[in-house]
């Protein structure tokens, strides 16, 4: 068999168990065992080796350690309430003008996103904490669905992420460093809040029976002062939680594993002072991080074992040729790229994406003379994307498992639109301006 059909054969075996709906690691691993044992002349020791060696490789690197810890951290922040004040307060604050409440709603999960990079947790705990609110003050179904799972999914752009650890763990470059992508990811995640911050208020001043204003007597409530002091008192915790984690690792005071240590302690703390913290919380945190990181472990293992095989027997090559030798314009191949990578994740976990793709896409965009870190970057947010696409976008269905009765999926399906096209957006301006990327790691980091 040539090597272009067995690239595609591979490809076509892997999109087709998928289908079937078998575990995407254990689909992964099976497929790259099938093929490296065709490519290997089925020599069971010499593909054993490799994938021994590549798995000694993962569980040896230092950097994925952040993973459970960023992940305990969610666990506890998830148990502790702390999102519930925040939104309380900038519920007196912002609900009184068009759109108020959807605009809390953004700045709370963009918080929240800074603190917690699990998307489960945001997603389910905003359309917990603000859907009823919202419905109760009239605003429109799709739009609510829209902003609750857009704004849940900041959380996995805003650092600290855990697909940045990953992306930093799997490529081992200094440009796409954890400590990199994080600077580099904060402007970007900062900008699409933004975008659905301007897009949720001009929509709802242009209809306002899309996103009414809480009533004159309500917003009178409470005075400036008291408002400032409320939101402050429950803006403050977070911020200083934020400020421990990122700012350790900007500053280089702290690795971005001893900053995720630092952050689940912090975490702790607050839990404590909430008052929420006790044997059941930390037990269901523990377990819940031990489930969790089991999985993207397995996730990676088995799109470590997929890449390598991949890689091994020619693929990239093939790929590579298909796209740089085509002559095509270097900007037409990234648009070829990104618009592989959103199609995949219409049906594909981001993270097996971007196993698959970043050993594939990455030394492309290098020969093509992309910055390796705005390419990682753009990379990222379009992965974003993931969350919100229809038919298996998992937000969609986080905020199905806690909607008030009457939401249907068209009603989801319907809200998410005009978020994903504001993060195409985004996507165009990191293209147009690529210094919204690399400006703060080369402030912090001189790269």
């Amino acid at each position: 068999m040539s090597l272009e059909l067995m690239t595609l054969a591979m490809f076509a075996t892997l999109i087709l168990a998928i289908t079937l709906g078998h575990p995407l690691a254990y689909t992964l691993a099976a497929v790259a065992t099938l093929f490296g044992l065709i490519d290997n002349g089925f020599s069971i020791p010499m593909l054993f080796d490799m994938f021994a060696n590549n798995a000694w490789g993962l569980m040896n690197n230092y950097t994925l350690v952040a993973i459970p810890l960023f992940i305990l951290m969610a666990q506890l922040l998830d148990r502790s309430k702390v999102s519930d004040a925040l939104f309380e307060s900038l519920y007196i604050v912002l609900g009184g003008i068009k759109g108020g409440l959807g605009l809390a709603v953004v700045v709370v999960c963009t918080v929240f996103a800074a603190t917690t990079g699990i998307i489960g947790a945001s997603v389910v705990a905003m359309g917990l904490l603000a859907t009823p609110a919202l419905v109760n003050k009239g605003y429109q179904k799709e739009l609510t669905a829209g902003i609750i799972c857009a704004s849940g999914t900041l959380g996995i752009l805003i650092p600290p992420s855990i697909m940045m650890v990953v992306y930093g763990g799997l490529t081992g470059l200094k440009e796409t460093s954890v400590g990199n992508l994080f600077a580099g990811a904060i402007l970007p995640g900062l900008i699409l809040a933004s975008l659905y911050f301007v897009y949720i208020l001009i929509r709802c001043n242009l209809d306002p029976a899309l996103g009414p204003p809480i009533s004159k007597e309500e917003a009178l409530t409470h005075t400036a002062r008291q408002k400032w002091a409320m939101t402050l008192k429950s803006l403050l915790p977070p911020m200083v939680l934020i400020l421990s984690v990122m700012g350790t690792i900007l500053a280089g005071v702290a690795t971005p594993t001893e900053a995720a240590g630092i952050g689940a302690l912090g975490a702790m703390v607050l839990a404590f002072f909430n008052k929420k913290l006790n044997f059941q919380v930390l037990k269901e945190s523990s377990y819940a991080t031990l489930r969790t990181t089991a999985m993207v472990m397995m996730l990676f293992v088995g799109g470590k074992f997929f890449s390598t095989v991949f890689l091994s027997m020619g693929g990239g090559d093939v790929v590579a040729d298909l796209l740089v030798g085509s002559g095509m314009n270097r900007w037409l191949v990234l648009f070829v790229m990104m618009g592989i990578v959103f199609l995949m994740g219409m049906f594909i976990d981001w993270a097996a994406i971007l196993l698959v793709t970043v050993p594939i896409f990455l030394p492309i965009a290098m020969e093509l003379g992309f910055d390796p870190l705005w390419f990682s970057l753009l990379l990222c947010v379009n992965l974003q994307t993931s969350f919100l696409t229809p038919p298996f976008g998992y937000a969609l269905f986080y905020f199905k498992g806690v909607a008030p009765e009457g939401y249907t999926m068209m009603h989801i399906y319907k809200g998410i639109l005009p978020f994903v096209v504001l993060q195409v957006i985004s996507m165009v301006i990191l293209c147009l301006f690529p210094g919204v990327v690399t400006w703060l790691p080369g402030i912090f980091f001189g790269s």
